[in-house]
């Protein structure tokens, strides 16, 4: 069934290294991820960028890419009409905190300093982009997030959880994970906050039935947009993850791309036509 939405991730998805919509995974220079987002256009299928960035940030990429629309902060924040229209989500944010944002009842709590006084050297603010989330602690590092939970369930505080969304670049050269390992960037946020959460929140408003609805990923936090949508593309680069492929086995509507980053979110979206 053609598509009549595509929700995408954005960094490790739609663009590849160092951020760029012009390069495929090994650098090398590819206009095919240009191409196929001409094809969408011009299909009148509608863009959504989902990401774990600000909701400013993906903003002023969607008006780049001509998005209809934007999901930031790992689904804390649902945009439209260029960003002048928001909707927040909280979640399980505790009733006695409803009208605050979570990273004002988070930074009162003082949960990060805590958590990350017992990740030494291995868990820390991802500044400088950290500043402008409101719906989430963004972190990065090297943990393991269930037993992060498992620390947040004994300090109360088990309405929180720790979200892995994918590895930074070797060439950020942080000395935050084991040798041989890359450092992670990870979200810390209000459990019942996600991509797929914030996917039926905005199909509900379109009036849209979600077995139109497409969505593009590359990493676990990705996943959660399966059961919003009726297809779910992971590009290979996040398939070829540690732990990947045993999720991906328990995720029904999932078609792994034959290419990484653009290259294989061109594959997605032309299939999705």
């Amino acid at each position: 069934m053609a598509a009549r939405i595509v929700y995408t991730d954005l960094d490790g998805t739609m663009v590849g290294p160092r951020g760029s919509f012009w390069h495929a995974a090994d650098g090398s220079p590819t206009a095919e991820p240009a191409t196929a987002l001409l094809e969408l256009h011009t299909a009148g299928v509608a863009l959504v960028i989902v990401s774990g960035r600000t909701a400013d940030q993906v903003t002023e990429a969607g008006r780049i890419f001509a998005a209809d629309g934007a999901i930031a902060e790992l689904g804390s924040l649902v945009t439209w009409k260029g960003g002048r229209e928001r909707h927040q989500l909280t979640g399980e944010l505790p009733l006695k905190y409803a009208g605050r944002t979570p990273m004002d009842v988070m930074a009162e709590l003082g949960v990060v300093d805590a958590l990350c006084a017992a990740h030494p050297g291995r868990l820390e603010w991802h500044a400088p982009w950290h500043t402008t989330h409101d719906g989430d602690a963004l972190l990065r590092g090297y943990v393991d997030p269930v037993a992060v939970d498992a620390w947040l369930a004994e300090r109360d505080l088990g309405w929180l959880t720790l979200k892995d969304n994918g590895a930074i670049p070797a060439t950020a050269k942080l000395d935050l994970a084991p040798e041989g390992q890359l450092a992670r960037v990870y979200h810390l946020m209000p459990r019942g906050i996600s991509k797929g959460a914030a996917i039926a929140w905005d199909l509900e408003r379109r009036g849209l039935d979600p077995a139109h609805a497409v969505a593009v990923g590359d990493s676990a936090s990705d996943l959660e947009m399966a059961p919003a949508v009726g297809r779910l593309w992971i590009t290979a680069n996040g398939a070829e993850v540690d732990g990947m492929a045993a999720m991906l086995d328990a995720v029904p509507n999932v078609t792994v791309t034959d290419e990484a980053m653009g290259l294989g979110w061109a594959q997605a979206v032309r299939a999705s036509l």
